[in-house]
């Protein structure tokens, strides 16, 4: 999985499919890149070939050698066992929007099967089903992404807001704002109960905004027919948020912003000097990250979104930071656990797109085999695939 690799995405999707067949899997951290190692199959060699994956046949003697280097304790390197295909869940809206999703577009590149989930289904409890949920660019703040301003006499934003509306009235809600809030508390309470949740661009910040502002209204009334609260921001309680706390609403329903956690308005950043930089974990201690952060470059060309980016000042100290733009004092990648589970919030739209405009065609992978950016989503839809280890404390 280094610079040999001619297509790093599918490789995941061979990883996924063969532990999918039984085959036994190991993920060898920080070897190439973070490779895996499979015992030669012939079914899985002629996979490898049909999907344009580049492989190297070894010897067993060669495979002892490597074995015995990545074990010794002054290596930074580490072997997972893959043991499952984790059951994954896109929490995505039926209905046709005009922008698409990184996750579900490298998923179904690679070849890793998905389910489609939304708001009704979640307060059905079905996510117990699943070990792994994605959550699609969304708004759980109830105020339609913000796109009021700019959006509100297109016809996909006002069929949405009827959508919306007509779902929460017929799951006994009086606003979207509330139903939005019980799907949030819903997510957080599997991820407790120990799933596995990823999130980019505004499902990230939108997600822990509304966990802050439970029993306060900070929806205009453009939203939701009645003024928000003038206190709402003295009312937030940051103890009820996963990864951001001390953070300010934005209080124009104008601004295609919900708080001041993302950067987006405010960096000095463009295309041609807009990257972050992985952090290098011990990946012997630090597995967890070792493995969320597994890559054939460490310095990741940036990408916008509704989210950019997290101001760093406003994450928690529990927080695991992944990948940072340390001069602009903002962070990309970061981890977190809460009771059982975990979460991965990450900034940005669309790893190969820097400014992906409402309307714009989704990114044609074909043309990015070998994307740095996309890399960092399939280490996360694996990473519930591997066996845990006792921790060594």
């Amino acid at each position: 999985m280094d610079e040999d690799q001619k297509n790093h995405l599918k490789a995941y999707g061979i990883a996924y499919w063969t532990i999918s067949k039984q085959v036994e899997v190991d993920w060898l951290l920080n070897y190439r890149g973070g490779s895996f190692l499979i015992k030669y199959n012939k079914t899985v060699e002629d996979e490898c070939k049909i999907r344009g994956v580049s492989y190297e046949v070894i010897a067993d003697g060669k495979v002892v050698n490597l074995l015995n280097e990545i074990s010794d304790p002054s290596v930074n390197m580490e072997m997972v066992k893959l043991e499952k295909t984790p059951k994954i869940a896109v929490y995505s809206p039926k209905s046709k929007l005009p922008w698409d999703d990184a996750v579900t577009l490298v998923l179904t590149y690679a070849e890793i099967p998905y389910e489609v989930i939304y708001d009704d289904d979640i307060l059905q409890d079905k996510l117990s089903k699943y070990d792994w949920l994605h959550l699609h660019h969304e708004d759980f703040t109830g105020q339609y992404g913000r796109f009021w301003s700019s959006f509100r006499y297109a016809t996909w934003y006002q069929e949405d807001v009827k959508s919306q509306e007509a779902l929460a009235k017929r799951l006994g809600y009086k606003k979207v704002s509330e139903m939005k809030l019980a799907v949030a508390k819903h997510i957080k309470e599997y991820c407790a109960g120990g799933g596995f949740m990823f999130a980019m661009c505004s499902g990230t910040d939108s997600f822990d905004i509304a966990l802050a502002a439970e029993g306060v209204d900070i929806c205009a009334a453009m939203f939701d027919g009645d003024g928000a609260d003038p206190n709402a921001q003295a009312k937030l309680d940051f103890n009820k948020t996963l990864a951001f706390q001390n953070f300010k609403l934005d209080n124009n329903p104008m601004n295609y912003e919900f708080s001041d956690i993302d950067v987006t308005n405010n960096r000095g950043l463009n295309e041609t000097n807009d990257y972050f930089t992985l952090f290098d974990f011990s990946a012997k201690w630090d597995l967890v990250p070792t493995m969320l952060t597994q890559n054939h470059d460490k310095v990741i060309k940036g990408f916008m979104g509704q989210t950019t980016a997290f101001r760093k000042n406003l994450i928690k100290t529990s927080v695991t930071v992944l990948g940072e733009n340390k001069g602009a004092a903002e962070v990309r990648y970061l981890h977190g656990e809460i009771g059982k589970g975990q979460f991965t919030f990450y900034g940005g739209h669309d790893p190969e797109d820097y400014q992906h405009a409402v309307g714009d065609p989704p990114t044609d992978l074909n043309l990015h085999p070998n994307s740095a950016g996309y890399r960092l989503i399939l280490n996360n839809v694996l990473f519930p695939a591997a066996k845990k280890k006792p921790q060594k404390t």
